[in-house]
């Protein structure tokens, strides 16, 4: 059996990976610790960026022409419980979509490298 290089190609490419985003923000809107945050949001163009950015953390091309983590989540307040359950929608959404542990483990070990930018720590 050969193995794809990166985890994107492992995943299925971008158009996977939006499957997974969009199921991603399902979890995230019906979770009322987090889905305050997006009330006023444009979740078609939140759906967009996310998936090129996912695509990109994933080892795909780098399409993510977004802010910065810092940027994007400038006063936001956020906090530790609010990471956390981003990360489980993560974790749960790519698991809906049959990604094994290791390779969930890896994406949330590099999600895991930009939390002091979405904290602001």
């Amino acid at each position: 059996m050969q193995t794809a290089g990166t985890l994107y190609e492992k995943v299925g490419g971008e158009e996977a990976i939006g499957k997974v985003v969009d199921y991603f923000y399902e979890l995230v809107l019906a979770d009322d610790t987090v889905n305050h945050f997006f009330k006023n949001t444009d979740m078609e163009k939140q759906r967009m960026h996310q998936t090129k950015f996912i695509s990109f953390a994933l080892g795909g091309p780098n399409q993510y022409t977004g802010h910065s983590m810092a940027k994007a989540h400038a006063g936001m307040n956020l906090q530790e419980e609010h990471f956390a359950a981003i990360a489980k929608h993560l974790h749960d959404a790519l698991a809906h979509f049959g990604v094994s542990e290791s390779d969930i483990g890896q994406v949330l070990a590099h999600v895991s490298t930009l939390k002091d930018d979405i904290l602001h720590k």
